[in-house]
């Protein structure tokens, strides 16, 4: 995508339909406008986010991976999987402190960047920014929550489990939002496994009849069948 693709009202109309800034005048909107840049990642591009940490980003498309990798083993976890309307770096906005996550490209990304010292004028200077940031910083931390939960308490079919049923698409109920074509590798790395476990225990639901696969795609056939066996692998987990 050019650089200049994508117009200032374009850009506008992007931030207005998203739940962080829907609320915000078209007045403050136009402002902070004036204060974005377009960039674009190409797939598979991948980031440190001390090389980003003096612009916020927001995404207009694709999906960025937010993810930690031990170096000498190669091991990573996938911290949270962010999609269109999505910001980051939140934490670097808010205590100013380095992180060592990496970001990366799952899709080709379109992004406007704005000056860190912008995104702190709009946090003291629009209540209505905040009214709606600060349930999106909850909504981060309570995946975050989640996840650490799952890793430490539940074994690898309630973790694969509760990835999918925290993606369900709010319409359908039986699609996926952001992890349906994602690669069994990288469903493994938001669950803390390895590909060959995942792919067997997608491979196992799918011979039961509670999901199908078809060109890379995870469709959800049986809801209250995956939930029965989350609950029955919950209560049933050894101490």
């Amino acid at each position: 995508m050019p650089s200049n693709s994508v117009s200032k009202d374009e850009r506008q109309l992007a931030l207005k339909h998203s739940d962080l800034f829907g609320g915000l005048s078209d007045a403050t909107l136009r402002e902070i406008v004036q204060h974005t840049t377009l960039a674009t990642w190409r797939k598979g591009r991948s980031v440190a986010a001390e090389d980003v940490r003096a612009d916020l980003h927001f995404i207009i498309s694709g999906r960025v991976k937010v993810f930690q990798i031990n170096e000498e083993t190669g091991r990573a976890v996938t911290l949270s999987l962010l999609g269109p309307g999505d910001i980051f770096d939140i934490l670097y906005l808010l205590d100013g402190k380095p992180s060592n996550v990496l970001f990366e490209a799952s899709d080709d990304v379109a992004l406007l960047t704005m000056p860190m010292g912008a995104a702190h004028r709009w946090i003291t200077q629009h209540p209505a920014f905040n009214r709606v940031f600060l349930p999106y910083i909850g909504k981060a931390m309570r995946a975050l929550e989640d996840l650490s939960g799952d890793l430490a308490l539940y074994d690898t079919e309630t973790r694969l489990a509760h990835l999918i049923v925290r993606h369900l698409d709010g319409e359908t109920h039986n699609s996926l939002s952001l992890i349906h074509d994602m690669s069994h590798e990288s469903l493994a790395e938001m669950i803390g496994s390895v590909r060959t476990v995942v792919n067997r225990q997608l491979q196992n639901w799918r011979k039961q009849g509670i999901i199908s696969m078809h060109n890379g795609h995870i469709t959800l056939r049986s809801l209250e069948v995956l939930l029965e066996k989350t609950n029955s692998c919950i209560s049933n987990r050894k101490p």
